[in-house]
């Protein structure tokens, strides 16, 4: 599949066009801002459902002892929290030896600062890393991993494909790959009222509870422009990874897309 940086010389942030380093550089400068009143956030804009959706993807991910994560974008660290906490079930379970870690990597510096000065952190330590490093390129040797997961971040890329090319390149034959972004409404009238939400609520929220309108303005638009599902599957089977399947949360709302490398 053709690259985005490859037929054009600018990407989408949110509805503007601009250069892929533009891109990188701007988003880095959103969630700089929005770090400290990152999960608030998410919990007033989705009434807490996001913590369902990354349940369910962690099941779905099926964490066993003694493995290794790497959550990409991984922000304040909950699906690493939630990855080493359902292994350690496995294992407790099935009297099985072997820690599971996680590394949680991310390009944004304050993300990570806001993720380990987190209070329920200190109950992770020597377990879940820290690594401020690009999805794009990502500091890690090939086949190193377990299972990758990105919540929330793919959209924010400048180039999906070289993400995508990387998740599967420091994937060990047999890991999983769990893509949890917010996608498209299977229903179009629930599409036109939640963008009629979005558009005139999020915003004001991010104004009001983080004082940054126009980062949460960005976040809106970012939503639109990404791909609809059954695309950016394609885009996951053109990365190298079989039986891609899709699992949509709340009517579209979000979506998880999983798959293996082969």
């Amino acid at each position: 599949m053709t690259n985005e940086t490859d037929t054009a010389k600018t990407v989408s942030f949110g509805f503007e066009e601009v250069s892929p380093e533009e891109k990188v550089s701007r988003v880095k400068g959103v969630f700089r801002s929005v770090a400290s009143r990152y999960d608030v956030m998410n919990d007033l804009m989705s009434a807490g459902v996001h913590r369902l959706w990354k349940h369910d993807t962690i099941a779905k991910l099926n964490p066993q002892p003694g493995e290794r994560l790497i959550d990409v974008a991984g922000g304040t660290g909950d699906l690493a929290k939630a990855f080493i906490d359902r292994a350690d079930k496995a294992a407790r379970r099935r009297g099985k030896p072997g820690q599971a870690s996680a590394v949680v990597c991310d390009i944004n510096d304050a993300m990570l600062d806001a993720g380990r000065a987190r209070a329920d952190m200190a109950a992770y330590e020597g377990r879940i890393g820290w690594v401020c490093g690009d999805a794009q390129a990502l500091p890690f040797e090939d086949r190193s991993f377990d299972a990758v997961t990105i919540a929330f971040g793919i959209r924010n890329v400048a180039d999906r494909n070289a993400a995508l090319s990387e998740f599967r390149r420091v994937l060990r034959p047999g890991g999983r790959l769990a893509v949890l972004e917010f996608s498209h409404m299977t229903v179009p009238m629930l599409q036109k009222l939640y963008d009629t939400y979005s558009f005139n609520v999020i915003p004001r929220m991010g104004e009001l509870v983080a004082s940054d309108r126009e980062s949460y303005q960005y976040l809106v638009e970012s939503i639109r422009k990404f791909p609809e599902q059954e695309a950016f599957r394609e885009e996951v089977e053109s990365a190298g990874f079989s039986s891609v399947s899709i699992t949509n949360f709340s009517g579209g709302i979000a979506a998880l897309h999983f798959g293996w490398a082969a």
